[in-house]
């Protein structure tokens, strides 16, 4: 396991050039998603996968609210970036479900204010584990959040329901150039362990 953490990196550098079909891919997207935890087995996590033409057009969309908010200084490297998304085979749009946090808050109302922040970490733990199943498939990914800024144009494009809040989105693709090292901060700055 520890070796399919190191394997799961962010990859800019993507490509079209996949060796598994989209059928393959999309089943191993569910799968992770499906086995990934919740809290109260709530389930919230949602994908939309988009290929090809569909995910041409998410970046269209990122494109065009980003040119609306941005400072021309700014401007291309981000729209640099943002080629750099869409030359992937395609992208993972993460959604948690509000309805199903809002059920859960109902119902359990000692639990109530948690149930928001259990939510985003179950989208986490949702995001990690298709991040790691691609890496262990070679294939590359970045987690993005362009969110909330093109919210309204996803939801109206791939008819998505009013309670599911966009989370992030994860660009992917064949790895078309090496993926540098990662570097760690010091251990005494991140752990501390008691006997």
């Amino acid at each position: 396991m520890i070796e399919l953490l190191r394997k799961r990196r962010t990859q800019y550098a993507l490509g079209r050039n996949l060796k598994i079909n989209e059928d393959t891919l999309d089943g191993l997207i569910r799968e992770a998603v499906r086995l990934s935890p919740s809290p109260f087995n709530s389930q919230s996590s949602r994908v939309v996968t988009l290929f090809g033409q569909e995910s041409q057009a998410l970046w269209d969309i990122v494109r065009h609210e980003i040119r609306a908010i941005l400072p021309a200084e700014m401007l291309e490297p981000s729209l640099a970036k943002i080629d750099g998304f869409a030359a992937g085979h395609g992208t993972i749009l993460f959604f948690e479900d509000q309805q199903t946090v809002h059920d859960l808050q109902q119902q359990w109302a000692l639990f109530a204010a948690h149930f928001p922040d259990w939510s985003e970490q179950s989208s986490g733990m949702a995001q990690f584990a298709v991040w790691t199943a691609l890496a262990d498939a070679d294939i590359g990914a970045s987690l993005q959040h362009y969110n909330p800024l093109i919210d309204a144009k996803v939801a109206e494009r791939w008819e998505i329901p009013p309670a599911w809040k966009l989370r992030a989105q994860m660009p992917f693709g064949s790895n078309e150039a090496p993926i540098g090292e990662k570097t760690f901060l010091p251990d005494l700055l991140r752990f501390r362990t008691y006997r």
